[in-house]
């Protein structure tokens, strides 16, 4: 598992689902400039780490509120494994926070509704999958993508490698 790009899309998911952008989530612009004003003083190496924290939270409850079928996932809770070691790797990416600064610095500048815009813009997702994704069906509201197959954690699949899920 690539923590890196997890953390990379977690970021640009949480800014872009903010009050000021997508409206997803009732956080306003915490990812953003004004975010980092509110938050630097107080945590002046870490701020944005303290930013995106608390953008994390509030998404993965508004999921959680909106969709929350046992076994399932989302990008704000996935299984066990791999959130732990997110939460291991933490450490990590906060005493290398200057190593983060200009990535911080783009998320700051996200605007529109283009998700998929933003993503590409990034390098965090090829045109090959946008393509895959544009096939795929939308929910009623259009609002998610349905799946069709069941999800099976790292876990599951190392008990079972010949698993068809």
């Amino acid at each position: 598992m690539n923590l890196d790009l997890l953390f990379k899309l977690r970021l640009v998911i949480g800014r872009h689902g903010e009050m000021d952008l997508a409206k997803w989530w009732n956080t306003k612009g915490q990812l953003g400039r004004f975010g980092t004003v509110a938050v630097r003083r107080g945590f002046p190496r870490t701020h944005y780490f303290a930013q995106a924290r608390s953008v994390f939270a509030v998404a993965a409850n508004r999921c959680k509120e909106v969709f929350d079928p046992p076994g399932s996932v989302t990008l704000w809770h996935l299984d066990e494994q791999i959130e732990e070691a997110f939460d291991a790797r933490w450490e990590y990416w906060l005493d290398h926070a200057a190593e983060w600064q200009a990535f911080f610095q783009q998320i700051q500048s996200i605007s529109g509704t283009d998700l998929s815009a933003t993503l590409q813009t990034l390098s965090l997702v090829e045109d090959t999958h946008l393509g895959l994704l544009s096939k795929m069906r939308r929910s009623a509201e259009g609002r998610a993508v349905p799946l069709t197959t069941i999800y099976v954690s790292f876990r599951q699949a190392r008990v079972n490698p010949h698993s068809q899920t």
